[in-house]
């Protein structure tokens, strides 16, 4: 959570900084806060397919739970591993505690996955999302984009997160301690504010 409104959010705004100045004289002049709209349908689109997901848990359906699950985190990991290395961070600091704050991140996805997919996750899945945020890494380093559609890509990306984070590590289900919590939320902010 600390990540997501201390870093992720205000990154959001330089974006859309940056593509402001990009895109003036044209169309999207018109609608202001392209990203945040963009971020907006990045969390419309992930919590959509997760939806779409728990819809078909059936025995008949699961096979198809699993790839809708695949597709939709490896493309999710490859995006965070491609913005990786071609986002740009305020030295290898800032990179370390992105580096961070996406490991926890991975952690709490790779638990949830493992308890709803169990053996087809354990056997095939882990090993497809490792892999993913390897070839989004790669990606990043052999193909340069263009800095606005970097935005615009940082921008579903960010909606992903806010999904996966309200999703994932903030459940009602989980007997969670709101002291740990709390402790942890002030303690990262505290560390992202010292950058």
């Amino acid at each position: 959570m600390a990540y997501v409104f201390v870093h992720l959010l205000p990154d959001l705004k330089a974006h859309q900084d940056n593509v402001e100045g990009i895109i003036s004289n044209s169309f999207w002049t018109a609608v202001e806060h392209h990203l945040y709209i963009v971020a907006m349908l990045g969390l419309a689109l992930f919590y959509g397919l997760e939806k779409l997901a728990k819809s078909k848990k059936t025995n008949k359906d699961e096979d198809k739970v699993y790839q809708i699950h695949m597709i939709s985190f490896s493309l999710y990991n490859a995006l965070i591993g491609y913005l990786l290395v071609s986002e740009e961070f305020d030295g290898v600091t800032g990179m370390f505690f992105y580096f961070l704050a996406m490991g926890v991140h991975f952690v709490s996805n790779d638990h949830s996955l493992r308890d709803m997919l169990q053996e087809q996750y354990d056997r095939r899945g882990r090993w497809l999302l490792s892999i993913s945020i390897g070839m989004g890494g790669i990606l990043g380093v052999l193909f340069e984009i263009p800095e606005w559609f970097i935005s615009v890509l940082f921008a579903i990306l960010a909606g992903g997160v806010i999904v996966n984070v309200l999703k994932e590590e903030l459940p009602e289900e989980r007997n969670s301690k709101f002291g740990a919590f709390l402790v942890g939320m002030v303690g990262y902010t505290i560390i992202l504010l010292l950058l």
